[in-house]
């Protein structure tokens, strides 16, 4: 029988696969903070590249149900992401004055 370790062991439910599998994409595509530049920098694949993997291997509720998340969000896009961040800490501070 294997002794048990005192390290406590985080379990994920779901573990990132490995860089090198479509799977990986797929994960990163679901995964809100990780943006299309992001996916291209670690496996060459652009954004369209991407969206092909995706209608491949989703079903085709799922894979609209993604594109219609993907299209209302701006985090898939690191412009669009930085500008929406900038616009928000904008606002905290007009209301912080405010406040005042």
């Amino acid at each position: 029988m294997k002794k048990k370790s005192f390290i406590p062991q985080t379990k994920v439910k779901n573990p990132e696969p490995k860089e090198k599998d479509d799977n990986w994409i797929i994960w990163a595509a679901w995964a809100d903070r990780i943006t299309f530049e992001e996916i291209k920098e670690k496996t060459g694949k652009n954004e369209s590249q991407v969206i092909k993997i995706m209608r491949k291997n989703l079903k085709p509720g799922s894979f609209r149900l993604w594109r219609k998340r993907v299209h209302n969000t701006s985090i898939k896009h690191r412009k669009k992401f930085q500008l929406g961040r900038k616009k928000l800490r904008e606002k905290i501070k007009i209301t912080d004055i405010y406040k005042l």
